[in-house]
């Protein structure tokens, strides 16, 4: 008898128009609104305006970097020459790791020749620029993190301010531009090691010539986009990187600035840039790929 009661009430409701869509807002809004209620996600939503904020302020003066250069050149220095053999090391064993799982599946149908397409746009596109961010990430951000973590917990922050100093342009402009310089640069050198790295493995596990390699490789990334005349590949690379640079900098420095409590303060602002700073990276690749190639 209940069930003869509920389906004319059912049958009722699936006559309603837009239910379906109704109910999903509903829920969506049921979520937002528990989500609002707690403390962590008001003050994430607070973090991420600051990040909003800092970015706009830094570029802003960026009509300063002539006479912030003395600190811009120190910053590529110690983010780009002294990060360049783990750039190195990681980008060639990513390169071969890279050819020999995708090679082993291309020998099972025959197709071994085109580990060169794979390995070269594949890195180019979408390993290169990523490794490269986080490799940034785990060195130079967490570096930035904590120097200026260490100056905000001993109140050197307030004394630059009492100084009249500008904090923006005095200690994040420099760096923020110097980690969007060096990232396009490390990803050339990380895409062309790895592309010699798998080239040794495709020669020396899947019996792949070197010449054959290599012609496949260049012939890869010779496809032209339609806006720039230049292969859509390397500079698709190259942007994306040039906007993970950005990305890893105004983190990392956000996260610096807002550290309170001493040393357990400066540890967490740390982690929080590498966690944030990553986190970020993978959500920024999405819709980047998604615009650069739906255009």
């Amino acid at each position: 008898m209940m069930q003869d009661s509920v389906m004319p009430f059912a049958n009722a409701l699936s006559e309603v128009p837009f239910l379906g869509e109704l109910l999903i807002l509903a829920f969506a809004a049921g979520v937002g609104y528990v989500l609002w209620q707690l403390r962590s996600f008001q003050d994430s939503l607070a973090e991420f305006g600051f990040r909003i904020e800092l970015a706009v302020q830094v570029f802003a003066r960026v009509h300063h970097i002539t006479k912030r250069r003395r600190w811009v050149l120190s910053q590529l220095y110690g983010s780009g020459i002294q990060n360049m053999h783990v750039v190195l090391l990681v980008g060639l064993f990513i390169g071969m790791i890279f050819a020999l799982q995708t090679g082993i599946e291309l020998a099972r149908f025959g197709q071994q020749d085109q580990i060169g397409v794979i390995v070269a746009t594949g890195m180019a596109r979408e390993m290169g620029p990523f490794i490269t961010a986080v490799i940034l990430a785990a060195t130079v951000g967490s570096a930035l993190a904590a120097e200026l973590g260490t100056m905000s917990v001993s109140d050197e922050l307030s004394a630059l301010d009492v100084m009249s100093v500008d904090a923006i342009s005095f200690l994040v402009m420099p760096r923020v531009i110097a980690l969007m310089v060096i990232a396009p640069l490390l990803t050339v050198v990380c895409d062309t090691v790895a592309i010699f790295g798998g080239g040794f493995v495709a020669r020396s596990q899947l019996h792949v010539g070197w010449s054959l390699y290599f012609d496949s490789a260049i012939q890869a990334l010779q496809t032209y986009g339609a806006v720039i005349p230049l292969p859509k590949d390397v500079y698709a690379g190259l942007f994306k990187a040039f906007i993970f640079g950005g990305i890893v900098a105004v983190i990392s420095c956000s996260c610096g600035l807002k550290a309170r409590g001493g040393a357990l303060g400066v540890g967490r602002a740390t982690s929080r840039a590498v966690r944030d700073s990553i986190i970020a990276v993978i959500i920024a690749n999405y819709f980047l790929t998604w615009f650069i190639y739906q255009s």
